[in-house]
């Protein structure tokens, strides 16, 4: 069965919020290097965008961390897929989030990364669902506050589809 997916964002819209936080970071670390860290596989389509617009050097690396799983609510269980490849001790550590809703999942990350020394360590999210919020989580920065409905597109998926999608869609 194909699902019924609606337009929340537009494509043009998605893609302008992006080019001002990727503005607003290069200012932030202007003189400096920011190192972007991904969580996948939600994030990849959302930090490609915002790397390509910044003006400082960039680098980036990738974790992976489930608790969906193939449903559309989280299971509460958090399973690390993929650690870190390079060490980020003394870096500017800025993690690059699709999604925030519960808090759960970027609670346990922040303190996985923390862990690793950082010089700093920001969030910034595409999308920001509060009214889920379980676990507060110190955003740096939001690209757009969105309703308690479950989206796709932009690198959000449901049951790995849709992922590609180029603007923010709900799943009716």
């Amino acid at each position: 069965m194909e699902e019924k997916i609606s337009v929340l964002i537009s494509e043009e819209e998605v893609e302008n919020r992006i080019k001002e936080m990727a503005e607003q970071l290069s200012k932030m670390y202007k003189g400096g290097t920011v190192h972007l860290i991904g969580i996948l596989k939600g994030s990849v389509m959302f930090l490609a965008r915002l790397a390509m617009h910044m003006t400082v050097p960039v680098t980036m690396d990738f974790i992976s961390i489930s608790s969906y799983g193939n449903g559309t609510s989280s299971s509460g269980t958090i399973n690390m897929k993929k650690e870190l490849d390079q060490d980020i001790e003394g870096k500017e550590v800025v993690i690059v989030e699709d999604i925030l809703d519960s808090g759960r999942t970027l609670n346990y990350v922040m303190a996985y990364l923390k862990s690793k020394n950082p010089e700093s360590l920001k969030v910034i999210t595409l999308l920001d669902k509060p009214e889920r919020r379980v676990f507060e989580v110190d955003l740096a920065m939001t690209g757009f506050q969105i309703p308690d409905r479950f989206v796709v597109g932009y690198g959000l998926d449901y049951a790995e589809k849709y992922r590609n999608l180029p603007y923010i869609g709900v799943l009716d």
